[in-house]
């Protein structure tokens, strides 16, 4: 045991100088007082014939006892032939890899059957409304209030759906560091009916002959973009999905069959098998 110097109250009432200012508690513990009046605990140490300095924590966050504790921990290290500074970096590099951003992140890479697109959606999602909150948490401390309190964020502005899907994604990521033995369990199963549901109704469709003859007139009158008029016109004769539309190639159509054969793309949320769209009694122009 190092002989100590300090005492609460020298430590509480020490004031700074115009220049850096050491306090020694012994055993090469010490506190050091800047010229702003900020006051760090360090710790001097010399392993395999270099000195080293650590960092032990701000006064008044790390009182005097708990900076002598800390103290004592590296002093142990040291005897067993361990390099302190060493030790904290594989430690601080394993607690980050398993917190639920790291975990989080890694399970985005490893997600199988899942296009760009929607990786990246999960991605913005995560940053936007989960990191800021969460990612530095580790995952396996993680509890279900913490979880709630940041999707009740989302729900404060009106957004049910997102909140809903980044439950779902959150729900993912921990169950792949369960997986990877980094979690124990997920969380988010306690948070069954936590949520408001979303309001749900028909997507608005035009249902009668007199808008829809309109909307028709109005496809052939407009006069804008050569390719999204082409496109509007195209659509009400074949039904398409938008984006495979909009990501047609001439490779797809033939037009002496008139058919559009729609290839599976790699950046489709669904991938699907070959189908043919064909317009009967018509001929593709």
């Amino acid at each position: 045991m190092a002989k100590e110097l300090l005492a609460d109250v020298t430590v509480k009432s020490a004031k700074p100088s115009d220049k850096d200012k050491r306090l020694n508690d012994g055993g090469g513990l010490y506190l050091l007082i800047k010229p702003n009046g900020a006051k760090w605990w360090r710790f001097d140490y010399t392993i395999n014939g270099k000195r080293k300095t650590l960092s032990l924590g701000v006064y008044p966050d790390t009182g005097l006892a708990d900076a002598r504790r800390k103290a004592e921990t590296i002093r142990n290290q040291k005897s067993n032939g361990i390099d302190p500074g060493l030790a904290r970096k594989i430690e601080k590099a394993g607690d980050e890899a398993s917190t639920f951003a790291a975990i989080a992140k890694e399970f985005m890479q490893a997600k199988p059957n899942c296009s760009e697109s929607h990786r990246k959606h999960i991605g913005e999602c995560f940053e936007r409304d989960v990191f800021p909150w969460l990612g530095n948490r580790p995952m396996k401390d993680l509890t279900a209030m913490e979880v709630l309190a940041t999707l009740r964020r989302i729900v404060d502005r009106g957004a049910l759906e997102t909140a809903a899907r980044t439950k779902q994604f959150i729900g993912q990521a921990i169950r792949y560091g369960i997986a990877t033995g980094r979690a124990e369990r997920d969380v988010t199963q306690d948070l069954r009916g936590a949520l408001p549901s979303p309001v749900r109704g028909h997507y608005p469709a035009i249902i009668e002959s007199k808008p829809l003859a309109q909307l028709l007139r109005d496809i052939d009158s407009y006069g804008g973009n050569f390719v999204v008029r082409t496109a509007l016109q195209l659509q009400p004769l074949i039904f398409a999905r938008p984006a495979n539309l909009a990501a047609a190639e001439w490779t797809e159509f033939d037009l002496d069959a008139a058919e559009w054969r729609v290839s599976p793309r790699q950046n489709e949320n669904e991938r699907r098998a070959y189908r043919t769209v064909k317009h009967s009694g018509n001929r593709l122009a």
